[in-house]
């Protein structure tokens, strides 16, 4: 027996398994609860979990529906159409801001001219065009221009409220950011886009040109005068370049669009004996 003892000690000590480092190795397997289990494997699975989150689906999208940086940095990058839209609009600002120098405040080098500037705006407000139809109107006797005069009439009220309507969807301010003033405001001229002065200024010129006849001095002072409108807008602060731009360009839509729809002499007595409450007698 101490023979044997003393010959199992030599090969203990040269079996590999008796080192320290595989100790574990011949330590007996023992059977884990099922709580024990469980919370082993959700530990060993949170890991490789997480890890799968920000992997890409078979799209190449993130399944946490995050972002490649890469993809940022495309959309950081404008395309053509949009570097040349921003810069067309920088220019319209700077050029506007710059034009209005001149008459906004008291030492602008235009600021004597200033009065005159105002008079010419005020000439393509809504409300002396308004008024002096309907007094036109009131005072005319002949159907011919009864029926010009109604037609004007609704050609201003049309362009009054598709500006209006324009402009409370588009909601741009003016160069300078200036609140409108009293009169802006009865003319629902609240926002600087489209400039509602030359919209109406080429509305009513195209009007009288196309309605009246006149010498070839007097048709290009109506021209003349329907583009100094719109300037002097830019030149007061109240619009852009393009605002007048597309002020313009509507005015010639809508004209073309009374044009189109034009009242007959009938219609605009019908209208008349409305707005003057003369009812024919019901039969």
């Amino acid at each position: 027996m101490p023979g044997s003892q003393t010959r199992s000690r030599p090969r203990d000590r040269n079996n590999i398994l008796n080192r320290p480092e595989f100790m574990s190795l011949n330590q007996p397997v023992r059977r884990e609860t099922s709580g024990e289990g469980r919370s082993r494997r959700t530990a060993t699975r949170r890991p490789s979990q997480d890890s799968s989150d920000g992997a890409p689906s078979g799209d190449g999208v993130p399944k946490d529906g995050s972002r490649w940086p890469e993809q940022d940095c495309m959309q950081l990058n404008p395309s053509f159409r949009g570097i040349a839209i921003n810069s067309l609009l920088a220019i319209d600002i700077n050029l506007s801001r710059r034009l209005g120098m001149c008459m906004v405040g008291p030492r602008g080098p235009g600021a004597p001219l200033r009065p005159m500037v105002a008079l010419l705006a005020f000439s393509g407000h809504a409300l002396p065009w308004l008024c002096g139809t309907l007094l036109c109107l009131w005072r005319s006797d002949s159907l011919a221009g009864q029926e010009v005069l109604v037609n004007l009439l609704l050609a201003l009220l049309l362009d009054l409220m598709t500006v209006a309507g324009v402009q409370k969807l588009v909601r741009r301010h003016s160069p300078w950011n200036a609140p409108p003033g009293f009169l802006d405001r009865v003319a629902l001229d609240s926002y600087s886009f489209p400039a509602a002065h030359a919209s109406r200024a080429v509305v009513v010129s195209r009007f009288l040109l196309n309605h009246l006849v006149l010498a070839v001095p007097l048709r290009i002072l109506l021209y003349l005068w329907a583009f100094l409108v719109g300037v002097s807008r830019v030149l007061l602060g109240k619009h852009h370049l393009s605002d007048v731009g597309c002020g313009l360009a509507l005015g010639f839509l809508l004209f073309s669009l009374v044009e189109s729809v034009w009242l007959d002499s009938a219609a605009c007595q019908a209208l008349l004996a409305v707005g003057s409450l003369h009812w024919a007698p019901l039969v």
